[in-house]
């Protein structure tokens, strides 16, 4: 057989690819899991298999998604060590795909003709659960390749959450605050200090046991490492990794603001050495396939009201962890800047908010008024049912969002939107308690959950 089958063996080729970068160092499939922190895409994963063909898990680099999906397949080949795996897809595809179900194929995008073949394969086999497919990249689109409609459903997978790694208690459900239930939580005690760390060190699964000296020096390895070939490789031009890393250091200093591409263009570099608008929009748009930026989109409020919406997205990485890395930043400096340090904060809790809204079947946006209101998160579910909030790292600005809250709520009110089911302040620490729309509530971090 020409490619490589054993789960064990080919972890052990993986190691020396991918130790560098904040990934699992697994030497076989049972320490692969020995110490696996469950993910909310557990469930969300099960279920999508009873109901579709195939899973594509999407998500940035080194965010665990591998070690997540062989713990549900049954067979695996990973075609980022395997080439000799990749060479058959050429010659005889059908062998790739035999194997026990569901079957992983681990970074598929290599060989993008794959996926018309597994879409076959789902055909012909008219069964639920056969294939999983995990990418750390979007290919570019391909009129050949069959959009997958009826047969692939897409799982986006993110960075550990503060719940996920154990930082936050959960007893505030983000799905029951859109369903309206009112909820309290006992005082967290999340320090400033910790949050910071929290920040710098990220989401990233392969950090979980690394000192924070290490997790700041593995980061600012990813970061290089998009860089110097991630984004030419994604892209299929050859980008200039200087003008890269200015790119994303200017992204990472406005970091949860709607920075126009212009500004960020002109902020790479003076004249004759900077970006145009145009070559600064494509690097944007290969970050985004890379999934390591990922905007967060304007809310559509439809609201019967004269005023202007903003609809400029707020700018995020996929962590803010990415942002600390590109500025060479540390817990210390984060600490001597407190309203820098606000925006990773609320960049972290971002974050957290998609990863708890994708399991409820919501989605996160921001709402910016031309007259100056403003509100960080809106979460709203498929049914309509919706949830805002304002994050706050200080407490002396809970006042602050708790007045734009409700400045909100009574512009909705005689509109054709159903009001809130839950306004809320979301700050570093304290009691928590949130549930209805008739007072603005106030969650702490660490209590914040799915």
């Amino acid at each position: 057989m020409l490619f490589i089958s054993s789960i064990n063996y080919l972890l052990q080729l993986a190691i020396g690819d991918r130790q560098g970068y904040g990934f699992y160092i697994l030497h076989n499939a049972g320490a692969m899991t020995a110490n696996y922190l469950n993910r909310i895409v557990d469930t969300e994963l099960a279920e999508l298999l009873r109901a579709s063909g195939a899973v594509v898990i999407e998500g940035a680099r080194a965010s665990g998604k591998t070690v997540t999906a062989l713990r549900t397949a049954k067979s695996s080949v990973m075609l980022d060590v395997d080439p000799n795996a990749r060479q058959m897809i050429g010659v005889e595809p059908a062998m790739v795909l035999e194997g026990d179900t569901p079957r992983l194929i681990d970074e598929w995008q290599l060989e993008p003709s794959i996926w018309n073949q597994v879409r076959r394969v789902v055909d012909r086999r008219s069964l639920a659960g056969q294939f999983i497919l995990t990418g750390s990249a979007v290919p570019a689109d391909d009129a050949s390749r069959h959009t997958g409609a009826g047969r692939f459903t897409r799982l986006r997978m993110r960075p550990l959450s503060l719940y996920e790694a154990g930082h936050s208690s959960g007893e505030i459900s983000l799905r029951g605050l859109l369903e309206g239930h009112g909820q309290k939580s006992k005082r967290s005690e999340l320090s400033i200090a910790s949050a910071a760390e929290f920040i710098c060190a990220g989401g990233w699964p392969g950090n979980i046991e690394k000192s924070p000296a290490a997790t700041l020096r593995v980061n600012r390895g990813y970061v290089d490492e998009i860089c110097r070939a991630d984004l030419s490789r994604v892209s299929g031009k050859r980008r200039d990794p200087v003008k890269v890393e200015r790119l994303i250091r200017s992204l990472a200093r406005n970091i949860a603001t709607p920075v126009a591409v212009s500004r960020l263009a002109a902020d790479v570099g003076g004249s004759g050495n900077g970006l145009n608008r145009d070559t600064a929009a494509e690097y944007l748009e290969d970050l985004e396939r890379l999934m390591v930026v990922e905007n967060q989109p304007a809310w559509a409020a439809h609201l019967r009201s004269r005023t202007t919406l903003r609809t400029s997205p707020v700018r995020h990485f996929v962590d803010p962890s990415v942002a600390v890395a590109a500025l060479r930043a540390t817990p210390e400096r984060l600490l001597r800047d407190l309203e820098f340090l606000g925006f990773l904060f609320e960049s972290m809790i971002i974050r957290d908010l998609r990863i708890y809204a994708q399991a409820a079947d919501a989605r996160v946006y921001h709402y910016r008024e031309q007259d100056g209101l403003e509100v960080d998160a809106i979460v709203e579910a498929a049914d309509g049912r919706w949830a805002a909030f304002e994050i706050k790292l200080g407490e002396r600005r809970v006042a602050e969002g708790t007045k734009s809250l409700k400045r909100l709520a009574k512009r909705v009110t005689g509109s054709d939107r159903e009001p809130p089911s839950a306004l809320a302040v979301i700050t570093l620490k304290g009691y928590g308690f949130a549930g209805g729309a008739d007072d603005v509530g106030e969650i702490p971090a660490g209590a914040l959950g799915p």
